[in-house]
Protein backbone atom coordinates (compact mmCIF):
# COMPACT_ATOMS: atom_id res chain seq x y z
CA UNK A 1 0.00 0.00 0.00
CA UNK A 2 3.07 2.63 0.95
CA UNK A 3 4.70 1.70 -2.57
CA UNK A 4 1.47 2.01 -4.52
CA UNK A 5 1.01 5.91 -2.53
CA UNK A 6 4.58 6.70 -3.14
CA UNK A 7 4.43 5.74 -7.05
CA UNK A 8 1.69 8.04 -7.55
CA UNK A 9 2.38 10.79 -4.88
CA UNK A 10 3.74 13.24 -7.80
CA UNK A 11 0.70 12.70 -9.69
CA UNK A 12 -1.33 13.62 -7.10
CA UNK A 13 0.46 16.70 -6.26
CA UNK A 14 0.72 17.91 -9.77
CA UNK A 15 -3.47 17.05 -9.76
CA UNK A 16 -3.79 18.89 -6.29
CA UNK A 17 -2.26 21.94 -8.01
CA UNK A 18 -4.04 22.38 -11.47
CA UNK A 19 -7.56 21.79 -9.07
CA UNK A 20 -6.18 24.38 -6.93
CA UNK A 21 -5.40 26.84 -10.12
CA UNK A 22 -8.83 25.96 -11.98
CA UNK A 23 -11.06 26.24 -8.75
CA UNK A 24 -8.99 30.25 -8.37
CA UNK A 25 -9.62 31.01 -11.86
CA UNK A 26 -13.46 29.75 -11.61
CA UNK A 27 -13.76 31.72 -8.45
CA UNK A 28 -12.57 35.11 -10.06
CA UNK A 29 -14.79 34.67 -13.04
CA UNK A 30 -18.18 33.68 -10.84
CA UNK A 31 -16.96 36.51 -8.25
CA UNK A 32 -19.26 39.76 -9.30
CA UNK A 33 -17.10 42.86 -9.75
CA UNK A 34 -17.23 45.72 -7.78
CA UNK A 35 -18.91 48.66 -8.86
CA UNK A 36 -20.22 52.03 -7.64
CA UNK A 37 -23.08 54.04 -8.11
CA UNK A 38 -23.98 57.32 -10.34
CA UNK A 39 -24.99 59.36 -8.09
CA UNK A 40 -28.11 61.54 -9.25
CA UNK A 41 -29.86 64.31 -8.07
CA UNK A 42 -32.90 62.23 -7.08
CA UNK A 43 -30.59 59.82 -5.01
CA UNK A 44 -29.62 62.38 -2.48
CA UNK A 45 -31.44 64.36 0.56
CA UNK A 46 -33.27 66.55 -0.94
CA UNK A 47 -31.73 69.24 1.43
CA UNK A 48 -28.56 68.88 -0.65
CA UNK A 49 -30.47 69.39 -3.97
CA UNK A 50 -31.56 72.32 -5.84
CA UNK A 51 -35.20 72.24 -6.23
CA UNK A 52 -35.09 72.75 -9.87
CA UNK A 53 -32.41 69.38 -10.00
CA UNK A 54 -34.30 67.16 -7.32
CA UNK A 55 -36.15 64.82 -9.64
CA UNK A 56 -33.66 64.36 -12.09
CA UNK A 57 -32.89 60.88 -12.27
CA UNK A 58 -30.02 60.52 -14.67
CA UNK A 59 -27.41 62.36 -17.01
CA UNK A 60 -26.44 65.04 -14.38
CA UNK A 61 -22.50 66.05 -14.54
CA UNK A 62 -20.41 68.82 -12.95
CA UNK A 63 -21.24 71.30 -14.66
CA UNK A 64 -18.13 73.40 -16.57
CA UNK A 65 -16.28 76.10 -14.47
CA UNK A 66 -13.62 78.17 -14.87
CA UNK A 67 -11.64 79.28 -11.81
CA UNK A 68 -7.81 80.62 -10.66
CA UNK A 69 -5.58 78.00 -8.76
CA UNK A 70 -2.59 79.10 -6.26
CA UNK A 71 -0.51 79.38 -8.99
CA UNK A 72 -2.80 82.26 -10.69
CA UNK A 73 -3.89 79.40 -13.57
CA UNK A 74 -7.07 79.29 -15.16
CA UNK A 75 -8.32 75.79 -14.10
CA UNK A 76 -11.25 74.46 -16.00
CA UNK A 77 -12.90 71.14 -16.95
CA UNK A 78 -10.31 70.81 -19.58
CA UNK A 79 -7.71 70.24 -16.34
CA UNK A 80 -9.41 67.34 -15.14
CA UNK A 81 -10.44 65.33 -18.80
CA UNK A 82 -10.14 62.22 -18.54
CA UNK A 83 -9.06 61.90 -14.83
CA UNK A 84 -10.76 60.94 -12.01
CA UNK A 85 -11.21 63.55 -9.35
CA UNK A 86 -11.76 64.30 -5.27
CA UNK A 87 -13.31 67.48 -4.79
CA UNK A 88 -14.00 69.07 -2.12
CA UNK A 89 -14.76 72.73 -0.12
CA UNK A 90 -13.00 74.60 2.27
CA UNK A 91 -11.72 77.90 3.81
CA UNK A 92 -7.64 78.72 4.63
CA UNK A 93 -8.84 80.52 7.75
CA UNK A 94 -11.52 77.51 8.86
CA UNK A 95 -10.46 76.37 12.24
CA UNK A 96 -12.91 73.73 12.71
CA UNK A 97 -13.15 70.83 9.96
CA UNK A 98 -11.15 72.30 7.19
CA UNK A 99 -7.80 71.57 8.71
CA UNK A 100 -8.54 67.87 9.45
CA UNK A 101 -10.20 68.04 6.08
CA UNK A 102 -7.27 69.09 4.25
CA UNK A 103 -4.40 66.77 6.36
CA UNK A 104 -6.96 64.03 4.97
CA UNK A 105 -6.33 65.66 1.39
CA UNK A 106 -3.19 65.52 2.02
CA UNK A 107 -3.23 61.78 2.75
CA UNK A 108 -5.25 60.95 -0.36
CA UNK A 109 -2.15 62.91 -2.57
CA UNK A 110 0.37 61.04 -0.96
CA UNK A 111 -1.17 57.47 -1.80
CA UNK A 112 -1.97 58.20 -5.30
CA UNK A 113 0.82 60.62 -5.92
CA UNK A 114 2.24 58.55 -8.67
CA UNK A 115 -1.03 57.70 -10.33
CA UNK A 116 -1.47 60.13 -13.02
CA UNK A 117 -5.17 59.24 -13.65
CA UNK A 118 -6.36 60.66 -10.51
CA UNK A 119 -6.13 64.82 -9.75
CA UNK A 120 -7.72 66.50 -6.65
CA UNK A 121 -9.64 70.27 -6.42
CA UNK A 122 -10.47 71.90 -3.26
CA UNK A 123 -12.36 75.10 -3.72
CA UNK A 124 -12.41 77.72 -1.18
CA UNK A 125 -16.09 79.44 0.07
CA UNK A 126 -14.21 82.35 0.97
CA UNK A 127 -12.95 83.60 -2.42
CA UNK A 128 -13.19 87.22 -0.64
CA UNK A 129 -10.56 86.83 1.74
CA UNK A 130 -8.69 83.52 -0.23
CA UNK A 131 -6.71 84.97 -2.93
CA UNK A 132 -4.75 83.54 -4.75
CA UNK A 133 -1.62 85.13 -3.14
CA UNK A 134 -3.09 83.25 0.48
CA UNK A 135 -4.02 79.60 -1.55
CA UNK A 136 -0.24 79.93 -2.51
CA UNK A 137 1.06 80.25 0.92
CA UNK A 138 -1.56 77.58 2.08
CA UNK A 139 -0.92 75.47 -0.58
CA UNK A 140 3.22 75.87 0.49
CA UNK A 141 2.31 75.32 4.30
CA UNK A 142 -0.07 71.98 3.80
CA UNK A 143 2.52 70.57 0.93
CA UNK A 144 0.15 70.61 -1.98
CA UNK A 145 1.87 69.52 -4.89
CA UNK A 146 0.74 71.72 -8.05
CA UNK A 147 0.77 68.85 -10.50
CA UNK A 148 -1.73 66.80 -8.28
CA UNK A 149 -3.94 69.29 -6.67
CA UNK A 150 -5.64 72.88 -7.21
CA UNK A 151 -7.12 74.76 -4.72
CA UNK A 152 -9.14 77.01 -6.63
CA UNK A 153 -10.91 80.67 -6.11
CA UNK A 154 -12.79 82.81 -8.22
CA UNK A 155 -16.47 83.82 -8.77
CA UNK A 156 -18.31 83.57 -5.15
CA UNK A 157 -21.95 82.58 -6.93
CA UNK A 158 -20.07 80.17 -9.25
CA UNK A 159 -18.80 78.11 -6.39
CA UNK A 160 -21.33 78.05 -4.41
CA UNK A 161 -23.83 76.78 -7.47
CA UNK A 162 -20.88 74.30 -8.28
CA UNK A 163 -21.28 72.73 -4.36
CA UNK A 164 -25.08 72.90 -4.39
CA UNK A 165 -26.27 72.61 -8.08
CA UNK A 166 -23.42 70.32 -9.20
CA UNK A 167 -21.34 68.00 -6.65
CA UNK A 168 -24.28 68.16 -4.52
CA UNK A 169 -22.05 68.59 -1.46
CA UNK A 170 -23.95 71.74 0.55
CA UNK A 171 -27.19 72.39 1.97
CA UNK A 172 -29.59 74.25 -0.78
CA UNK A 173 -30.69 77.57 0.61
CA UNK A 174 -30.82 81.12 -1.82
CA UNK A 175 -27.43 82.22 -2.61
CA UNK A 176 -26.62 85.53 -0.81
CA UNK A 177 -23.37 87.48 -0.87
CA UNK A 178 -22.66 86.76 2.83
CA UNK A 179 -23.62 82.71 2.61
CA UNK A 180 -20.84 80.49 3.87
CA UNK A 181 -20.62 76.89 2.45
CA UNK A 182 -19.71 74.69 5.13
CA UNK A 183 -19.50 71.29 4.67
CA UNK A 184 -17.30 68.12 5.10
CA UNK A 185 -18.19 66.13 1.88
CA UNK A 186 -15.64 64.74 0.00
CA UNK A 187 -17.00 63.47 -3.68
CA UNK A 188 -15.51 60.98 -6.20
CA UNK A 189 -16.20 62.04 -9.67
CA UNK A 190 -15.28 60.06 -12.46
CA UNK A 191 -13.96 60.34 -15.96
CA UNK A 192 -17.15 61.19 -17.58
CA UNK A 193 -17.64 64.17 -15.41
CA UNK A 194 -20.25 61.85 -12.62
CA UNK A 195 -20.73 61.75 -9.07
CA UNK A 196 -19.58 58.21 -7.73
CA UNK A 197 -19.58 58.36 -4.25
CA UNK A 198 -19.74 60.94 -0.98
CA UNK A 199 -17.37 60.79 1.54
CA UNK A 200 -16.83 62.19 5.67
CA UNK A 201 -13.87 64.46 5.15
CA UNK A 202 -13.27 63.97 8.71
CA UNK A 203 -13.41 60.32 8.84
CA UNK A 204 -10.16 58.34 8.77
CA UNK A 205 -12.61 55.40 7.38
CA UNK A 206 -14.15 56.90 4.95
CA UNK A 207 -10.92 57.97 3.36
CA UNK A 208 -9.82 54.48 3.39
CA UNK A 209 -13.38 53.75 1.02
CA UNK A 210 -12.52 56.49 -0.92
CA UNK A 211 -8.88 55.17 -1.84
CA UNK A 212 -10.47 51.56 -2.38
CA UNK A 213 -13.29 53.03 -4.45
CA UNK A 214 -11.13 54.94 -6.59
CA UNK A 215 -9.13 51.73 -7.51
CA UNK A 216 -12.89 50.38 -8.23
CA UNK A 217 -13.28 53.31 -10.54
CA UNK A 218 -10.34 52.64 -12.10
CA UNK A 219 -10.90 49.03 -12.86
CA UNK A 220 -13.72 50.34 -14.70
CA UNK A 221 -12.13 51.29 -17.74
Amino acid sequence: MLKFFSKYKFFAVVFSIISIIIITVIYHIMKPQETLRIYQPADVDTELVDSTLQYVKKYHTIANFSLTNQNGETITQANYNNKIYVADFFFTTCQTICPIMTDHMVKIQEALIDDDEVLLLSHTVTPEIDSVAQLKKYAVEKGVRDAKWNLVTGDKKEIYDLARKSYLAAKDVPYQENDLVHTENFVLIDKKKRIRGFYDGTDPEAIEKLLHDIQILKAED
